[in-house]
C-alpha cells in the first residue's frame, strides 16, 4: 500500500509539474499572438453554445447575455488645461462641439471627471475604447457588471482613429468575441452595449444603416477630440487627410456615454466600436457611428507590439471624384480617386503610378470614396504589399505597392502648401500687443502676445477669445510680437491652427481652431 500510495503522489506531482509547465508555456504564445489569434485559442478551449443570428421577431437575449459583461465602464479623472462650459459637466465625446459661441467659457482649472465605455478583448484584461475618453486622463477606473473594479493604464491610442487601448491587472475576465466587419451588411441588425448618460450597462438595438461613412470629425491633434456634429458637409470641409474615417453608420440609440462601447451583431460578435453621433444638441437624434472591427484589430495590435500605431502610406495626394472634379479635370469616371500628385521616392512613384492617374480599385474592390482606400490601407503596415488598379489614357492596369513609412507622410504634408501666415492672421479678427515682463511674471511664462482687440466676424469672436488673454505659443511656436505670430501661423496645416493661451498663473488653455466654419 505505501507503495501504491508514493506512486500516486509522484504521479500527482508529475502531473502538476506537466501542467504548469504547459501553462507557462501557453502563456509566452500568447504573448506573440495577435488578439485575434488569442481569441481562437480561448474560445477553441472554451467553446460554448453557438448564438444563432435572429429570424422572424428579433431576439436579442443570447447576444445581449454574452456581451454585456465584457463591455466595462469606464471613468476618467483628469486636471482639466482646456476650456470648459459652464455647469461643469463632465467631458464626453458627445458632450459638446468645440467652438460653440453662444457658450462662453470658465478657465480655472479644476480636477474633473469624465465618463465612457470599453471593451474587453483578451481574458488578461486588455480593453479597447476611444482615444477620446482616455487622452486626457491623470487616473482610469474601470468598473466590470459584476461590481469590480480595477485601475487602468494606457498602452497605446491614436486620434487618427480615436481608439485607445487600455490595460487592468486581471485575469480569466469575460472577453466580447471579435467579428468581421467586412461582412457586415446594411439593413443587419446590430446592438449597441455601454454605459449612456450615467446609466448601468444598458442594450440597445437597431440596424445598419450604411458603411465606409466619412464625416470629418477626426483629427491628428491629441487636443482635437471627435464631436458630435449637425451639418456633415461642414465638417466635410474641415477633414484632416491623416484622419482615417470609414465608420458604420446605425440608428441603434447611442447616447453620452456609449463612447468606446461595443457595436455587436445578432451573434454577439464585436463588429465595431462606438465612436460619434449625428446630433444638433449632444444627444441621440437618429444615427451613431462605430470604427469597424477589422480596422482596429491592426492598431490594437501595434498598440500592444509596439505602443503606437505604424502606418504605411502609399505616397499619393488625391481628389475623391464628384461632378466639380471630372469638369475641373476633364475625366469621365463616375467613381474613383483622381491623383493629384504623386510623392517622390513614395510607393506609389515605384510602382509607377503618376499624377492624372485615377485609382479605381483595391485589392480589386471598386473604390467608390476616399474611405474605402484609407481604410483598407490603415490595415497595414510599411513593407506590406496592396494591389491598387489606376485608369490612365481610357485603359486600367494593375499594380503592387510596397507601402513606405512615415517619411512619406511628411513628405506629402510639405507638398500639401498652405494660406500665408498674413491671411490666416487677417482671418483670427485680432490685434496682438507684446505681453509686457510684468504679465509674463505674473503669469511665469517665457513669451506671449496680449490680445488688445477682438473684431466681430472673425475666429476670435466665434470662438470666445477675449481681449486681454495672453497667448504664449501658436503651432508649437513660442510667440511675443506680431511678426512671430504671422511667422507662426504660416506653419498651420490641414487648416487647423493650434494655440496655446494662459489666462492665469498654471492654467493652461489649449485648443485647435479650423480655418473654415
Amino acid at each position: 500500500m505505501k507503495k501504491i500510495g508514493a506512486t500516486l503522489l509522484v504521479a500527482a506531482i508529475g502531473g502538476a509539474i506537466a501542467l504548469g509547465g504547459y501553462k507557462l508555456f501557453e502563456n509566452r504564445q500568447l504573448d506573440r499572438m495577435t488578439f485575434e489569434e488569442q481569441q481562437k485559442v480561448f474560445y477553441a478551449n472554451n467553446p460554448g453554445a453557438e448564438i444563432l443570428s435572429s429570424t422572424g421577431n428579433p431576439d436579442f437575449t443570447q447576444a445581449a447575455a454574452a456581451v454585456t459583461p465584457g463591455v466595462v465602464h469606464i471613468t476618467v479623472t483628469s486636471t482639466a488645461r482646456g476650456s470648459q462650459r459652464g455647469g461643469g459637466a463632465p467631458f464626453d465625446l458627445f458632450e459638446e462641439f468645440f467652438g460653440m459661441p453662444q457658450q462662453r467659457r470658465q478657465q480655472q482649472p479644476r480636477q474633473s471627471t469624465g465618463s465612457g465605455s470599453g471593451v474587453i478583448i483578451s481574458p488578461d484584461g486588455y480593453i479597447v475604447t476611444n482615444n477620446h475618453v482616455v487622452e486626457d486622463a491623470d487616473k482610469i477606473e474601470v468598473k466590470l457588471t459584476d461590481k469590480r473594479t480595477f485601475e487602468a493604464k494606457v498602452i497605446g491610442r491614436d486620434a487618427n482613429t480615436d481608439l485607445a487601448l487600455i490595460k487592468v491587472n486581471g485575469s480569466n475576465l469575460p472577453i466580447v468575441k471579435l467579428g468581421d466587419s467586412d461582412n457586415v451588411q446594411v439593413g443587419e441588425w446590430v446592438l449597441a452595449v455601454g454605459y449612456p448618460l450615467g446609466l448601468e450597462s444598458t442594450v440597445t438595438a437597431g440596424i445598419v444603416s450604411a458603411k465606409g461613412r466619412q464625416i470629418g470629425i477626426l483629427g491628428e491633434s491629441q487636443q482635437q477630440r471627435p464631436r458630435s456634429f449637425g451639418n456633415p458637409q461642414e465638417q466635410q470641409e474641415q477633414m484632416i487627410n491623416t484622419a482615417i474615417e470609414s465608420f458604420i453608420q446605425t440608428d441603434a440609440v447611442i447616447n453620452r456615454g456609449n463612447s468606446g462601447g461595443a457595436l455587436v451583431n445578432a451573434r454577439g460578435e464585436l463588429v465595431a466600436i462606438n465612436s460619434a453621433i449625428a446630433s444638433p444638441t449632444g444627444v441621440y437624434a437618429g444615427y451613431g457611428f462605430a470604427i469597424p472591427i477589422n480596422l482596429a484589430k491592426k492598431v490594437l495590435d501595434d498598440f500592444k507590439e509596439f505602443g503606437s500605431v505604424k502606418r504605411g502610406y502609399v505616397g499619393v495626394t488625391f481628389t475623391e471624384i464628384n461632378a466639380a472634379t471630372r469638369e475641373q479635370f476633364g475625366i469621365d469616371d463616375v467613381t474613383g480617386l483622381y491623383v493629384r500628385d504623386v510623392v517622390k521616392g513614395g510607393a506609389a512613384e515605384g510602382a509607377g503610378i503618376k499624377a492624372g492617374d485615377v485609382l479605381t480599385k483595391i485589392e480589386g474592390r471598386t473604390i467608390e470614396s476616399t474611405s474605402d482606400l484609407q481604410e483598407r490601407v490603415a490595415r497595414l503596415r510599411p513593407g506590406d504589399k496592396v494591389k491598387l488598379t489606376y485608369k490612365r489614357d481610357n485603359k486600367e492596369k494593375d499594380v503592387t505597392v510596397t507601402l513606405k513609412g512615415e517619411e512619406t507622410k511628411t513628405a506629402a504634408e510639405e507638398k500639401g502648401g498652405s494660406a500665408s501666415g498674413a491671411e490666416i492672421f487677417n482671418k483670427l479678427g485680432a490685434s496682438f500687443v507684446p505681453a509686457t515682463d510684468a504679465k509674463k511674471k505674473e503669469l511665469g511664462v517665457n513669451s506671449g502676445v496680449t490680445i488688445a482687440q477682438v473684431h466681430r466676424g472673425g475666429l476670435f469672436e466665434y470662438f470666445g477669445y477675449e481681449p486681454g488673454l495672453v497667448i504664449t505659443e501658436i503651432n508649437g511656436k513660442a510667440v511675443n510680437n506680431v511678426d512671430e505670430v504671422e511667422s507662426a501661423l504660416a506653419n498651420t496645416r490641414r487648416n487647423m491652427i493650434n494655440i496655446v493661451a494662459v489666462p492665469r498663473r498654471g492654467s493652461i488653455r489649449e485648443m485647435n481652431v479650423p480655418l473654415q466654419r
